[in-house]
Protein backbone atom coordinates (compact mmCIF):
# COMPACT_ATOMS: atom_id res chain seq x y z
CA UNK A 1 0.00 0.00 0.00
CA UNK A 2 1.32 3.43 -0.96
CA UNK A 3 1.29 5.98 1.86
CA UNK A 4 2.45 9.02 -0.13
CA UNK A 5 2.36 9.80 -3.85
CA UNK A 6 4.72 12.54 -5.01
CA UNK A 7 3.86 14.32 -8.25
CA UNK A 8 7.11 15.72 -9.59
CA UNK A 9 10.68 14.35 -9.67
CA UNK A 10 12.54 17.61 -9.18
CA UNK A 11 14.45 18.54 -6.05
CA UNK A 12 11.40 19.34 -3.89
CA UNK A 13 9.40 16.26 -4.87
CA UNK A 14 12.32 13.85 -4.47
CA UNK A 15 13.42 15.42 -1.18
CA UNK A 16 9.94 15.15 0.35
CA UNK A 17 9.80 11.54 -0.84
CA UNK A 18 13.12 10.80 0.86
CA UNK A 19 12.08 12.43 4.15
CA UNK A 20 8.83 10.44 4.19
CA UNK A 21 10.58 7.18 3.28
CA UNK A 22 13.12 7.68 6.08
CA UNK A 23 10.21 7.76 8.52
CA UNK A 24 8.90 4.45 7.28
CA UNK A 25 6.30 5.60 4.74
CA UNK A 26 5.92 3.75 1.47
CA UNK A 27 6.34 6.39 -1.22
CA UNK A 28 5.87 6.54 -4.96
CA UNK A 29 7.28 9.35 -7.12
CA UNK A 30 5.54 10.01 -10.43
CA UNK A 31 6.78 12.23 -13.23
CA UNK A 32 5.94 11.72 -16.91
CA UNK A 33 9.21 13.38 -17.89
CA UNK A 34 11.51 11.48 -15.55
CA UNK A 35 14.08 12.65 -13.01
CA UNK A 36 15.15 16.31 -12.94
CA UNK A 37 13.53 17.04 -16.29
CA UNK A 38 12.76 20.64 -15.36
CA UNK A 39 14.60 23.33 -13.41
CA UNK A 40 16.39 20.74 -11.24
CA UNK A 41 18.36 19.46 -14.23
CA UNK A 42 20.61 22.50 -14.61
CA UNK A 43 24.38 22.81 -14.16
CA UNK A 44 24.95 25.25 -11.32
CA UNK A 45 24.14 23.69 -7.93
CA UNK A 46 25.11 26.68 -5.78
CA UNK A 47 23.95 26.26 -2.18
CA UNK A 48 24.52 29.89 -1.27
CA UNK A 49 22.99 31.82 1.64
CA UNK A 50 21.24 35.13 1.62
CA UNK A 51 23.24 37.92 3.20
CA UNK A 52 23.34 38.01 7.03
CA UNK A 53 21.33 41.20 7.56
CA UNK A 54 17.66 42.23 7.72
CA UNK A 55 17.00 38.84 9.27
CA UNK A 56 13.67 37.18 8.51
CA UNK A 57 11.92 33.81 8.51
CA UNK A 58 13.14 32.89 5.05
CA UNK A 59 16.80 33.53 5.92
CA UNK A 60 16.55 31.63 9.22
CA UNK A 61 14.94 28.66 7.47
CA UNK A 62 17.61 28.69 4.79
CA UNK A 63 20.41 28.83 7.38
CA UNK A 64 19.08 25.78 9.15
CA UNK A 65 18.70 23.93 5.85
CA UNK A 66 22.24 24.73 4.69
CA UNK A 67 23.62 23.55 8.02
CA UNK A 68 21.67 20.29 7.65
CA UNK A 69 23.01 19.66 4.16
CA UNK A 70 26.29 17.82 4.82
CA UNK A 71 24.72 15.07 6.94
CA UNK A 72 21.59 14.96 4.79
CA UNK A 73 23.41 14.42 1.49
CA UNK A 74 25.82 11.93 3.08
CA UNK A 75 22.83 9.80 4.12
CA UNK A 76 21.45 9.94 0.59
CA UNK A 77 24.83 8.97 -0.87
CA UNK A 78 24.98 5.97 1.47
CA UNK A 79 21.40 4.89 0.75
CA UNK A 80 21.74 5.20 -3.02
CA UNK A 81 25.37 4.31 -3.63
CA UNK A 82 25.56 7.44 -5.81
CA UNK A 83 27.53 10.64 -5.27
CA UNK A 84 25.37 13.79 -5.19
CA UNK A 85 28.50 15.91 -5.59
CA UNK A 86 28.05 17.76 -2.29
CA UNK A 87 30.90 19.76 -0.75
CA UNK A 88 31.10 22.86 1.41
CA UNK A 89 34.05 24.90 0.16
CA UNK A 90 32.51 28.32 0.71
CA UNK A 91 32.20 31.25 -1.67
CA UNK A 92 34.22 34.28 -2.79
CA UNK A 93 32.83 37.66 -3.88
CA UNK A 94 34.96 40.62 -5.01
CA UNK A 95 34.48 44.00 -3.35
CA UNK A 96 34.97 46.68 -5.99
CA UNK A 97 34.19 49.90 -4.09
CA UNK A 98 34.79 51.29 -0.63
CA UNK A 99 31.02 51.22 -0.14
CA UNK A 100 31.02 47.49 -0.92
CA UNK A 101 33.70 47.00 1.73
CA UNK A 102 31.71 48.90 4.36
CA UNK A 103 28.61 46.83 3.67
CA UNK A 104 30.60 43.60 3.76
CA UNK A 105 32.17 44.49 7.10
CA UNK A 106 28.75 45.22 8.58
CA UNK A 107 27.49 41.89 7.28
CA UNK A 108 30.50 40.19 8.82
CA UNK A 109 29.35 41.44 12.21
CA UNK A 110 25.82 40.31 11.37
CA UNK A 111 27.05 36.81 10.57
CA UNK A 112 28.71 36.52 13.96
CA UNK A 113 25.37 37.23 15.61
CA UNK A 114 22.93 35.60 13.22
CA UNK A 115 24.89 32.53 12.14
CA UNK A 116 25.77 31.73 15.76
CA UNK A 117 29.39 30.81 15.02
CA UNK A 118 28.39 27.93 12.74
CA UNK A 119 29.72 29.71 9.65
CA UNK A 120 31.58 32.92 8.86
CA UNK A 121 31.30 35.87 6.48
CA UNK A 122 34.63 37.67 6.43
CA UNK A 123 36.46 40.30 4.42
CA UNK A 124 39.84 39.02 3.23
CA UNK A 125 42.81 40.27 1.24
CA UNK A 126 44.07 36.73 0.61
CA UNK A 127 41.56 34.94 -1.62
CA UNK A 128 43.99 32.51 -3.23
CA UNK A 129 44.70 32.09 -6.93
CA UNK A 130 41.12 31.06 -7.82
CA UNK A 131 39.50 34.46 -7.54
CA UNK A 132 38.07 37.20 -9.74
CA UNK A 133 39.72 40.62 -9.88
CA UNK A 134 38.76 43.07 -7.11
CA UNK A 135 39.32 46.82 -7.50
CA UNK A 136 39.81 47.25 -3.76
CA UNK A 137 42.00 44.18 -3.33
CA UNK A 138 39.41 42.77 -0.93
CA UNK A 139 36.91 39.94 -1.16
CA UNK A 140 34.16 38.40 0.96
CA UNK A 141 34.72 34.78 1.89
CA UNK A 142 31.78 32.92 3.46
CA UNK A 143 32.08 29.41 4.83
CA UNK A 144 28.37 28.57 4.72
CA UNK A 145 28.05 28.13 0.95
CA UNK A 146 28.13 24.62 -0.43
CA UNK A 147 27.63 23.04 -3.81
CA UNK A 148 26.36 19.88 -5.42
CA UNK A 149 25.86 18.52 -8.90
CA UNK A 150 22.12 19.04 -9.55
CA UNK A 151 21.50 16.02 -11.77
CA UNK A 152 23.69 13.72 -9.68
CA UNK A 153 21.83 14.85 -6.56
CA UNK A 154 18.43 14.14 -8.09
CA UNK A 155 19.54 10.77 -9.46
CA UNK A 156 20.83 9.82 -6.00
CA UNK A 157 17.55 10.82 -4.39
CA UNK A 158 15.53 8.94 -7.01
CA UNK A 159 17.49 5.75 -6.40
CA UNK A 160 17.27 6.17 -2.63
CA UNK A 161 13.46 6.26 -2.79
CA UNK A 162 13.13 3.34 -5.19
CA UNK A 163 12.93 5.09 -8.55
CA UNK A 164 10.43 7.22 -10.45
CA UNK A 165 7.34 6.05 -12.34
CA UNK A 166 6.27 7.77 -15.54
CA UNK A 167 2.61 7.04 -14.85
CA UNK A 168 0.70 5.85 -11.77
CA UNK A 169 -2.59 6.69 -10.02
CA UNK A 170 -2.82 8.73 -6.84
CA UNK A 171 -2.64 6.73 -3.63
CA UNK A 172 -2.40 7.88 -0.03
CA UNK A 173 -1.46 11.49 0.58
CA UNK A 174 -0.59 13.33 -2.63
CA UNK A 175 2.15 15.96 -2.84
CA UNK A 176 2.20 18.30 -5.82
CA UNK A 177 5.76 19.38 -6.59
CA UNK A 178 5.19 20.11 -10.26
CA UNK A 179 7.34 23.17 -10.87
CA UNK A 180 6.47 26.29 -12.81
CA UNK A 181 3.69 24.67 -14.81
CA UNK A 182 2.17 23.53 -11.53
CA UNK A 183 2.18 27.13 -10.32
CA UNK A 184 0.33 28.20 -13.46
CA UNK A 185 -2.22 25.43 -12.89
CA UNK A 186 -2.65 26.55 -9.27
CA UNK A 187 -3.20 30.12 -10.46
CA UNK A 188 -5.95 28.91 -12.75
CA UNK A 189 -7.44 26.70 -10.03
CA UNK A 190 -7.60 29.51 -7.44
CA UNK A 191 -8.48 32.22 -9.93
CA UNK A 192 -5.60 34.48 -8.93
CA UNK A 193 -1.84 34.74 -9.51
CA UNK A 194 -0.03 32.15 -7.42
CA UNK A 195 3.30 32.08 -9.21
CA UNK A 196 4.98 31.80 -12.55
CA UNK A 197 8.11 30.63 -14.28
CA UNK A 198 11.39 32.45 -14.85
CA UNK A 199 13.63 31.04 -17.55
CA UNK A 200 17.31 30.51 -16.82
CA UNK A 201 20.24 29.49 -18.98
CA UNK A 202 23.48 27.94 -17.75
CA UNK A 203 26.63 26.41 -19.15
CA UNK A 204 29.09 23.71 -18.14
CA UNK A 205 32.80 24.25 -18.79
CA UNK A 206 35.55 21.65 -18.61
CA UNK A 207 37.99 22.82 -15.97
CA UNK A 208 39.41 21.13 -12.86
CA UNK A 209 38.86 23.18 -9.72
CA UNK A 210 36.98 20.70 -7.52
CA UNK A 211 38.45 21.87 -4.22
CA UNK A 212 38.02 25.58 -4.89
CA UNK A 213 35.26 27.85 -3.53
CA UNK A 214 32.41 28.94 -5.73
CA UNK A 215 32.51 32.49 -7.06
CA UNK A 216 29.78 35.13 -7.17
CA UNK A 217 30.63 38.04 -9.43
CA UNK A 218 28.60 40.28 -11.75
CA UNK A 219 25.44 38.36 -10.74
CA UNK A 220 27.05 35.11 -11.98
CA UNK A 221 27.44 31.90 -10.01
CA UNK A 222 30.64 30.04 -10.89
CA UNK A 223 30.58 26.62 -9.24
CA UNK A 224 33.37 24.01 -9.50
CA UNK A 225 32.16 20.41 -9.46
CA UNK A 226 33.84 17.20 -8.40
CA UNK A 227 34.01 15.80 -11.94
CA UNK A 228 36.37 18.42 -13.38
CA UNK A 229 33.68 20.75 -14.63
CA UNK A 230 32.51 24.23 -13.65
CA UNK A 231 28.83 25.13 -13.75
CA UNK A 232 28.00 28.74 -14.56
CA UNK A 233 24.66 30.51 -14.46
CA UNK A 234 22.34 31.92 -14.90
CA UNK A 235 20.11 34.27 -16.80
CA UNK A 236 16.74 35.40 -15.44
CA UNK A 237 14.17 35.85 -18.17
CA UNK A 238 10.67 36.93 -17.23
CA UNK A 239 9.40 36.69 -20.80
CA UNK A 240 10.26 33.76 -23.03
CA UNK A 241 8.81 31.72 -25.87
CA UNK A 242 11.12 28.70 -25.92
CA UNK A 243 11.61 27.33 -22.39
CA UNK A 244 14.35 24.83 -23.22
CA UNK A 245 16.35 26.69 -25.90
CA UNK A 246 19.62 28.54 -25.31
CA UNK A 247 20.42 31.71 -27.22
CA UNK A 248 22.67 34.78 -27.33
CA UNK A 249 21.98 35.52 -23.64
CA UNK A 250 24.04 32.47 -22.78
CA UNK A 251 26.82 33.55 -25.14
CA UNK A 252 26.94 36.86 -23.27
CA UNK A 253 27.08 35.01 -19.94
CA UNK A 254 30.04 32.92 -21.17
CA UNK A 255 31.88 36.04 -22.34
CA UNK A 256 31.38 37.75 -18.98
CA UNK A 257 32.66 34.73 -17.09
CA UNK A 258 35.81 34.54 -19.19
CA UNK A 259 36.40 38.24 -18.59
CA UNK A 260 36.08 37.95 -14.81
CA UNK A 261 37.91 34.62 -14.47
CA UNK A 262 40.99 34.46 -16.75
CA UNK A 263 41.57 30.88 -15.59
CA UNK A 264 38.45 29.93 -17.56
CA UNK A 265 39.38 31.86 -20.71
CA UNK A 266 40.16 28.74 -22.71
CA UNK A 267 37.96 26.24 -20.85
CA UNK A 268 35.84 24.41 -23.44
CA UNK A 269 32.05 24.50 -23.29
CA UNK A 270 30.78 20.94 -22.90
CA UNK A 271 27.06 21.51 -22.26
CA UNK A 272 24.43 24.23 -22.48
CA UNK A 273 21.12 24.20 -20.63
CA UNK A 274 17.92 26.19 -20.48
CA UNK A 275 14.91 25.62 -18.26
CA UNK A 276 12.21 27.39 -16.31
CA UNK A 277 12.38 27.82 -12.54
CA UNK A 278 9.21 28.02 -10.43
CA UNK A 279 8.78 31.31 -8.59
CA UNK A 280 5.90 31.64 -6.16
CA UNK A 281 4.25 35.03 -5.78
CA UNK A 282 5.89 35.51 -2.37
CA UNK A 283 9.32 34.48 -3.76
CA UNK A 284 9.53 32.04 -0.85
CA UNK A 285 8.86 28.30 -1.14
CA UNK A 286 5.14 27.51 -1.21
CA UNK A 287 4.46 24.68 1.24
CA UNK A 288 1.51 23.07 2.98
CA UNK A 289 -1.92 21.54 2.62
CA UNK A 290 -3.90 22.28 -0.54
CA UNK A 291 -6.86 24.41 0.68
CA UNK A 292 -10.19 22.66 0.07
CA UNK A 293 -8.58 19.46 -1.16
CA UNK A 294 -8.13 17.06 1.79
CA UNK A 295 -5.16 14.72 1.57
CA UNK A 296 -3.37 16.86 -1.02
CA UNK A 297 -0.30 19.01 -0.38
CA UNK A 298 1.85 21.50 -2.28
CA UNK A 299 5.65 21.84 -2.30
CA UNK A 300 6.67 24.30 -4.98
CA UNK A 301 8.37 27.62 -5.71
CA UNK A 302 12.01 26.80 -4.99
CA UNK A 303 13.26 29.41 -7.52
CA UNK A 304 17.09 29.58 -7.38
CA UNK A 305 17.27 28.34 -3.76
CA UNK A 306 15.48 25.00 -4.11
CA UNK A 307 18.52 22.78 -3.57
CA UNK A 308 19.69 24.80 -0.59
CA UNK A 309 16.22 24.77 0.99
CA UNK A 310 15.51 21.10 0.21
CA UNK A 311 16.63 19.41 3.47
CA UNK A 312 14.47 21.65 5.67
CA UNK A 313 11.56 21.74 3.20
CA UNK A 314 11.52 17.95 3.17
CA UNK A 315 11.62 17.79 6.96
CA UNK A 316 8.68 20.14 7.57
CA UNK A 317 6.61 18.57 4.80
CA UNK A 318 7.13 15.09 6.25
CA UNK A 319 6.08 16.43 9.66
CA UNK A 320 2.85 17.74 8.16
CA UNK A 321 2.00 14.84 5.87
CA UNK A 322 2.83 11.93 8.19
CA UNK A 323 2.31 13.38 11.66
CA UNK A 324 -0.02 16.34 11.20
CA UNK A 325 2.52 18.72 12.78
CA UNK A 326 2.64 22.07 11.03
CA UNK A 327 6.10 23.61 11.42
CA UNK A 328 5.94 25.52 8.15
CA UNK A 329 6.78 29.22 8.55
CA UNK A 330 3.83 31.51 8.01
CA UNK A 331 5.57 33.23 5.10
CA UNK A 332 5.74 29.88 3.27
CA UNK A 333 2.23 28.53 3.87
CA UNK A 334 0.02 27.96 0.88
CA UNK A 335 -3.01 29.57 2.51
CA UNK A 336 -1.03 32.74 3.23
CA UNK A 337 -0.38 33.27 -0.48
CA UNK A 338 -4.07 33.22 -1.40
Amino acid sequence: MIDVTIRGAGIFGLSVAWACAKRGAKVRVVDPNGVAAGASGGHVGALAPHVPENWNTKKAFQLESLLMAETWWAEIAEASGLDPGYARHGRLQPLNTDHDVQIAQARSEGAIRLWDGKAHWKVTDSPGEWAPFSRTGLWVRDTLSGRLHPRWACEALAKAVGGVDREAPDAGAVVWATGWQGLLELSEHFGQPIGNGVKGQSVLLKYKAADQPQIFVDSLHIVPHADGTVGIGSTSEQAFQQPDTTDERLDDLIARVRDHMPALADAPVIARWAGVRPRAKSRAPMLGAWPGRPGHFIANGGFKIGFGMAPKVADVMADLILEGRDKIPEDFRVQDTL
